[in-house]
């Protein structure tokens, strides 16, 4: 019975699998085939011979490399800032008391609650005061704390700093900071994975704030310069998917890596304890 079981959930997994796959290899099909292959029935399923010929197109429609470059630039910047900023404030909201901390924490977690759609004009006007209007700062220090981080970061380490370690870094004579660097941030580790790669995705993936507050071509972000590609009257499907399949490709290399650095941290943790 148990075999049987056990044969059960394997298929499941591999089903799940092979529908999570799906998408990425149908993207990579599209991308070899022309715009009327892409249409034609029954679908082709295998890749075709256009791969070469489509991303040559993309590169001679936009700077691919120029805006490749800019997302990872204000990417890898805002995720830096997030897992410093939001670990430092998780920690100090989970092993710390301040007169007024649990209202403060009740009020990032209503911030989380507000669709972020709500704040685009406030956060424009706010640039153009700056004179940031057109210029990386405007994508990277907006971006730099945000609620779901802090809260991710609370959430884990209430669970997985001791207090008792922190006491005795105290009487060793650490004092905030060195207790944050060197005590909480090694324990945070797996947490800070999982942050820092939904951040990464998530910035890189961002199209409507960069849309609006960029001005000059030279500094496109990725999604913002394949947009470009979309014709008025007609769409070259097969170049806009080749640009996409080139975008998705370090998103997924990323993701393999940062996986398996989560799993083993994890694993890590679980023969210490």
């Amino acid at each position: 019975m148990n075999r049987w079981k056990s044969v059960v959930v394997h298929a499941g997994l591999l089903a799940g699998l092979l529908l999570s796959i799906f998408p990425f290899y149908w993207l990579a099909v599209m991308a070899t085939r022309t715009t009327s292959e892409i249409y034609s029935f029954p679908p082709r399923l295998w890749f075709g011979g256009e791969l070469g010929a489509n991303i040559s197109r993309v590169m001679a429609s936009i700077d691919f490399w120029g805006a490749f470059f800019n997302t990872l630039f204000v990417a890898s910047a805002v995720t830096v800032l997030v897992l410093f900023f939001d670990s430092l404030a998780g920690v100090t909201f989970a092993k710390f008391r301040f007169p007024g901390s649990q209202w403060l924490f009740i009020v990032l977690l209503a911030t989380m609650m507000a669709p972020s759609q709500l704040s685009l004009v406030p956060s424009f006007v706010i640039m153009a005061e700056f004179g940031w209007v057109g210029s990386f700062k405007a994508l990277i220090i907006p971006g730099m704390v945000n609620a779901f981080g802090i809260f991710w970061i609370r959430q884990y380490a209430q669970e997985s700093i001791p207090d008792e370690l922190l006491d005795a870094g105290r009487i060793d004579g650490c004092g905030f900071f060195r207790l944050y660097w060197n005590v909480s941030l090694p324990i945070l580790r797996p947490a800070l994975s999982f942050l820092g790669a939904f951040t990464f995705i998530g910035v890189w993936n961002d199209y409507l704030w960069p849309l609006i507050v960029l001005t000059d071509s030279s500094k496109f972000t990725l999604q913002v310069a394949l947009a470009s590609l979309n014709g008025i009257y007609q769409t070259d499907y097969s170049m806009v998917i080749a640009g996409t399949l080139m975008a998705v490709i370090p998103l997924i290399v990323l993701f393999l890596f940062v996986s398996r650095q989560f799993i083993s941290d994890i694993a890590a943790g679980a023969v210490k304890n």
